[in-house]
């Protein structure tokens, strides 16, 4: 039960010699291996047969969860499925067999044990802003940021290249989603103020820009009695003179144009300023 206890708290998986530093035998270890009852996915490593799939693929090509593989794994707003896996690699232990992933080959920022099969925040989303479109990282970035998982001033002062500190110097901590992420970014260049989760009559509201023109973007599930509360929400806005715009999922993702017109309509009216 002492080897079982510890894989356990480990994800199911460990490395041997992990395992005997914690105080395992070496002939509980053998024995637990020549009953069949676990698993052995690479030469060095046991495992419990319910073990996560993702993390016996990493121990059996020598390899670490990251960039959006691992981000999704975290819970990080990943827009795309990514169906292959991404993956972080040494040169010199990587053994890639089967359906190729994507590996990345770069220095990592954190140094990783030897015994870990997933990779730390900081390290994947230095990969994410190499790997992925830049709105991509950002969303990646502003939701590990607004869940905490990354400090601001501690990534700073990380040794960062380009592309991830230019990606680190437009994220805020604010954003709740990735769609507020999306349209934030997407509309920097009207050179407007753009104020995430402000405070507004009671409540907050997702986007406000200027001083007037408040922008509420809908979640793939949003209904019931959140959507009632924000439509009466909308309606006490109104009456004190904002200019209330609300979006689905599917436009911002997938009808930005219309969205975008009905913004920049709005500011071209001036409806985003105070009278």
């Amino acid at each position: 039960m002492h080897l079982e206890h510890l894989l356990r708290t480990t994800g199911g998986i460990a490395r041997i010699s992990r395992l005997i530093e914690l105080g395992c035998s070496r002939r509980e270890l053998a024995d637990r291996l020549a009953s069949g009852r676990y698993l052995r996915p690479q030469r060095g490593w046991i495992a419990l047969p319910e073990t996560d799939s993702e993390l016996l693929f990493a121990a059996e090509h020598h390899v670490v969860l990251s960039c959006v593989t691992q981000a999704k794994r975290m819970g990080l707003w990943v827009t795309d499925p990514h169906p292959v896996h991404h993956v972080a690699a040494p040169r010199r232990n990587a053994k890639i067999r089967g359906p190729s992933p994507v590996v990345h080959w770069h220095r990592p920022l954190v140094p990783r044990p030897g015994f870990v099969l997933e990779d730390s925040v900081e390290n994947l989303l230095a990969l994410v802003a190499h790997c992925q479109p830049r709105e991509e990282a950002l969303v990646i970035w502003e939701s590990a940021l607004n869940r905490s998982l990354i400090d601001h001033s501690a990534m700073i002062a990380l040794p960062l290249t380009g592309r991830a500190r230019s990606v680190l110097e437009a994220c805020t901590p604010f954003s709740d989603s990735g769609l507020e992420t999306k349209v934030k970014h997407r509309l920097r260049w009207l050179g407007v103020p753009i104020h995430e989760q402000s405070w507004v009559h009671g409540r907050r509201v997702d986007l406000l820009i200027g001083s007037r023109l408040v922008v509420q973007i809908d979640g793939a599930h949003h209904t019931g009695a959140q959507r009632d509360a924000d439509i009466a929400h909308d309606a006490q806005l109104a009456l004190r003179g904002y200019r209330v715009i609300r979006v689905s999922y599917f436009q911002v993702m997938r009808e930005w144009e219309t969205v975008q017109h009905l913004i920049v309509g709005a500011i071209a009216r001036g409806e985003h300023l105070a009278r």
